[in-house]
């Protein structure tokens, strides 16, 4: 079977996702390109998490807009723009080393930022235009696959960010991978033509503020999750194994992608190993999966702080959290999906990215200013505090 052979939405819905999983391992790659590169440089981690901050402050914004905009002009357009705006990100950064200041920096990643939650805005929304009403089992199952996956690659774009800058330098791995998604993005901008998506009526921006409750708590819930996440795994443990494990560019990379890639592998097989249609009609369950999250980071915190085996600790601990997460992110997003609107789904999937951006700003601040000031167990701690308000939060959805 071809894939001009497939029904229309599913063609258009395959180059989303091919768009998709290229863009992500170019983010993923450039993540890992700045951290390790300003820090050699001297930056100290609150300055490399301030690099992030406008990434994150524009991927709030554009959540909620991007959700607005995909209903009335289509997923395809947002994700073309979402493309091109990376290449912008990528070039503006291919330039002599005297100009990478700080707010230089800031305003590319603010572009990245933008480009980087269209795509994912586009691609989440489009699974609800093409599995049939009632089909739960399914759509949760498809869900898995695309967010698994992408955080699959998104690892291994951690990994090439460690190669590429070793080989090729930070000017270099810039020009490849903006050579790479411009290729990508001509493709899509000749064969990603359907309005996939496209609300029957032309929302007003007001609509982009969601009124149920249910969706509401989910993505409170999700702002904490993901803060939780962040608020360690950012900046705080990349420079931890720089400095007290003194790893190279190499082996922090591929230590950062192994855990993501496998966590990425969890989430694609979530729905087989729990109960997938259970889910549909037990939403609650996800405040389950928060709590017995929430005892990892602090286990690990008590361990670094009595120096009880802290290296095996805290490299064990984090796979075993990466496993929880993984359950978690992926009830997550399946719930989403589910509860959202089928008539412009984006703009209930794109307030909810929103709440999931506004936890990633958080918890990148507060991983670059937390470990400045009282090191990797604080960080800890907070994350097992967020976890915590994630269950209570999405105990009543």
């Amino acid at each position: 079977m071809t894939l001009r052979s497939l029904p229309q939405d599913i063609r258009q819905y395959l180059i989303v996702t091919g768009n998709y999983w290229t863009f992500t391992l170019t983010d993923g790659a450039l993540r890992m390109l700045v951290v390790l590169h300003f820090h050699k440089l001297g930056y100290n981690p609150l300055e490399i998490a301030m690099l992030f901050l406008f990434y994150e402050i524009f991927g709030v914004i554009t959540n909620l807009v991007g959700g607005w905009l995909g209903a009335r002009i289509g997923l395809n357009r947002t994700m073309n723009i979402g493309l091109g705006l990376q290449i912008i990100a990528l070039l503006m950064l291919v330039v002599p080393a005297n100009w990478l200041s700080i707010p230089y920096v800031m305003a590319a990643q603010a572009l990245s930022g933008v480009a980087k939650d269209l795509n994912k805005m586009s691609a989440k929304s489009a699974i609800k235009a093409i599995v049939k009403s009632g089909q739960e089992g399914t759509l949760f199952k498809w869900v898995a696959i695309l967010t698994g996956s992408k955080n699959a690659l998104k690892g291994v774009g951690f990994f090439l960010g460690g190669v590429l800058l070793t080989l090729l330098g930070f000017t270099g791995a810039m020009w490849v991978m903006a050579a790479a998604l411009m290729a990508v993005w001509l493709f899509s901008m000749v064969c990603l033509k359907s309005e996939l998506g496209k609300s029957k009526h032309k929302p007003k921006f007001t609509e982009v503020f969601s009124k149920s409750r249910a969706i509401n708590r989910l993505s409170a819930a999700r702002l904490f999750l993901f803060a939780a996440r962040d608020v360690w795994f950012v900046v705080a443990l990349p420079v931890y194994l720089s400095k007290q494990f003194a790893w190279d560019h190499w082996w922090v990379g591929g230590f950062m992608a192994t855990w993501v890639i496998g966590y990425g592998l969890v989430q694609s097989l979530t729905p087989n190993l729990l109960n997938r249609d259970s889910y549909a009609h037990n939403p609650q369950a996800v405040a389950i999966w928060a709590f017995y999250l929430a005892i990892l980071p602090m286990a690990i915190a008590v361990s670094l702080y009595t120096e009880h085996w802290p290296n095996i600790t805290l490299v064990g601990g984090l796979l075993l959290f990466g496993v929880v997460f993984a359950i978690n992110s992926s009830i997550h997003s399946y719930l989403i999906v589910s509860l959202a609107d089928s008539d412009g789904v984006s703009l209930d999937v794109g307030f909810y990215y929103m709440a999931n951006a506004m936890g990633r700003l958080i918890g990148t601040v507060l991983s670059g200013w937390v470990f400045l000031h009282y090191g990797l167990v604080a960080c800890l701690v907070l994350s097992s505090l967020f976890l915590i308000l994630a269950g209570y939060t999405s105990k009543r959805i």
